[in-house]
């Protein structure tokens, strides 16, 4: 059974290098169980700073990265070297630093890439690079993902899945094409949140007090339609990993040591 635990620290400093000391247990705990693991990565500057505390840390060599498939949730649709997108971030902050196996780097398009501006064309073929590596034990045409991270805006999104948004209905396709997003960039690819709802372990990292509405409705049992980040479960366990700031509307949390 599925269950959902919560964690408090004091700041997002400390949030990120908490959660990057927590991905390293986890990764080499799955690796050692199942010869290798995979991980769904986030933007935001909560999620990129994880993976910069984890690329500062000695412990990262605990990995054996060429054993690790790396996804994305998201994906801005711009071109491969705004600045803009979700993986050229996440190759600076630590995928350019660690020895991973390219082949097993599965990022999705750029509007510059293969399929040009066709945003439907790039997500059917993220979603086609989903399935064909997806096993006969996940049942599906998504793999079981291992660890997901995730974030959440102010208004209850999370990947690009945004409040009474087309892909928050969506229940049959795996990734969509996002269009007039209310934040830019207004184009983006996503997980649906049926794909996400594939993931053994969704870790929902955030931080700040504008964050703090959404946090407590969604921890409150608020539906996905209004709130996207509420249908972000995993089939294991969902952590969410706060600050102060972004937990100051919840009563029951686990607070852990500050010293």
């Amino acid at each position: 059974m599925s269950k959902t635990e919560v964690v408090v620290y004091a700041n997002q400093d400390l949030l990120a290098a908490a959660a990057a000391a927590r991905l390293v247990t986890r990764l080499v705990d799955v690796q050692a169980a199942k010869g290798s693991a995979s991980l769904v990565l986030t933007g935001g500057g909560t999620g990129i700073a994880v993976l910069a505390e984890l690329q500062a840390s000695s412990a990262r060599d605990a990995i054996d990265w060429s054993r690790l498939d790396i996804y994305w949730g998201d994906e801005r649709f711009v071109p491969a070297d705004s600045d803009e997108r979700n993986e050229k971030q996440a190759h600076e902050a630590l995928l350019d630093h660690v020895p991973l196996d390219p082949k097993r780097i599965h990022a999705m398009a750029p509007s510059d890439g293969e399929f040009g501006n066709d945003v439907d064309a790039a997500a059917a073929a993220y979603a086609d690079v989903l399935a064909a590596n997806a096993g006969p034990e996940d049942h599906g045409d998504v793999p079981s993902f291992d660890i997901m991270l995730l974030g959440l805006g102010g208004e209850g999104h999370t990947a690009s899945v945004f409040p009474e948004s087309p892909a928050v209905y969506e229940t049959e396709r795996s990734v969509v094409a996002v269009r007039n997003c209310p934040k830019p960039p207004p184009t983006r690819i996503s997980l649906t949140l049926p794909a996400i709802r594939r993931a053994r372990d969704i870790w929902l990292m955030t931080a700040g007090e504008a964050k703090a509405d959404a946090v407590a409705l969604a921890l409150a049992g608020a539906g996905e339609v209004q709130l996207p980040v509420s249908g972000a479960r995993g089939h294991r366990r969902t952590l969410w990993l706060l600050d102060r700031s972004a937990a100051g509307k919840l009563t029951k949390v686990y607070q852990p040591p500050t010293a």
